[in-house]
């Protein structure tokens, strides 16, 4: 028998892959949709599932109209990944992460966040289960619609040049071109922080500088 099989209609709410009693993992990127936000600060969470999936062959991303996002999921050693990034704009991020969630039968325990952290210095990269919002929109889309104990991947933006803006425009704008030279590295060590996860089933409260 064949280790997963592929749904015949892809573009329907069926699952794209069935994977028997497999362990799944659901880890959601956040940044807002369009052309117009891409390499923004907010959307480092879109480009670090992004790398994640280039780097380890996912298959292309499907938009799910029903589960308001678009999907990407592949086997991985035993485990079934899901990767969602929302259409909804980044203030509704939970109702996809909901929606996905009920779809596919997983739980926050089963569940990783990637998003930008303004209170995190750029460079630094955070991870812990669980905890609060610290002002971010997105997040509290998520804890509205999913409760508070999800894991997360916290991506620092913070810098000198944050305190003397407005916040709202700080992170809708684009990185700097400093910042967009040590971006690879940035995306890199997220990945590799995500792997670990999906391998290990487990998300140490830790900070790492990778800069």
């Amino acid at each position: 028998m064949a280790f997963f099989q592929k749904k015949p209609d892809i573009t329907s709410s069926a699952p794209l892959y069935t994977l028997g009693s497999h362990r799944s993992v659901l880890i959601i990127g956040l940044g807002n949709p369009g052309n117009q936000y891409e390499s923004t600060r907010h959307n480092i969470g879109f480009a670090t599932i992004d790398k994640f999936a280039e780097t380890n062959g996912f298959p292309a991303w499907i938009e799910k109209k029903d589960l308001r996002c678009l999907l990407a999921m592949q086997p991985m050693g035993e485990t079934r990944v899901i990767l969602c990034k929302p259409t909804t704009f980044m203030n509704a991020s939970g109702e996809a992460a909901q929606a996905v969630q009920h779809f596919y039968q997983i739980f926050n325990s089963q569940t990783l966040a990637v998003y930008d952290e303004l209170a995190i210095k750029f460079g630094q990269l955070r991870t812990r289960e669980g905890g609060g919002d610290a002002g971010h929109n997105g997040v509290k889309s998520l804890i509205a619609h999913l409760d508070d104990d999800f894991g997360r991947l916290r991506i620092g933006i913070g810098s000198e040049t944050a305190a003397k803006k407005d916040s709202a425009d700080f992170v809708l704008a684009k990185f700097s071109k400093a910042e967009q030279g040590k971006l690879p590295t940035i995306l890199k060590e997220s990945s590799v922080i995500l792997t670990d996860y999906v391998f290990s089933s487990k998300l140490p409260n830790q900070t790492l500088n990778v800069l």
